[in-house]
């Protein structure tokens, strides 16, 4: 085994996958409905035209910039429910909500209370940082 281990912050969706219709009726709900839509992580890190800026930032500069612990490699996906759901089998998760995979271990980084109460990409950002700190990585 290398002295080198990967560790994935896995970001999920409160959405489904479906192409570009589904992320077009999707846009359009959180554009005109806001109080109805039901992924809070979409809301704060997606705009008209694909992932905001700011957020794209911050996940790429964190990818490459942390140096953690034990050397770790540390590496982001972004995942619907759908899509996490068919990958893991994860009883009663809830969405939106972030994991944390390390090698085999797949624990709850991001709770969906925590995740539905951030209103912007910095309070997500600072969030993200709490738990980087809480978790010891």
């Amino acid at each position: 085994m290398s002295e080198e281990s990967e560790k994935k912050l896995i970001f999920v969706y409160n959405a489904e996958s479906g192409g570009a219709f589904t992320a077009l009726k999707d846009t359009l709900h959180k554009t005109f409905r806001k109080s109805t839509y039901q992924c809070n992580l979409c809301a704060v890190t997606f705009g008209a035209f694909g992932m905001k800026r700011d957020w794209k930032n911050f996940v790429n500069d964190l990818d490459v910039s942390v140096e953690f612990k034990k050397k770790d490699k540390f590496k982001f996906e972004f995942l619907h429910k759908d899509e996490f759901n068919q990958k893991y089998d994860i009883k009663d998760a809830k969405f939106p909500s972030a994991y944390l995979l390390d090698n085999t271990s797949l624990d709850l980084f991001i709770t969906q209370d925590e995740m539905n109460d951030v209103k912007s990409i910095d309070e997500l950002k600072e969030l993200v940082n709490k738990k980087i700190e809480e978790f010891n990585l």
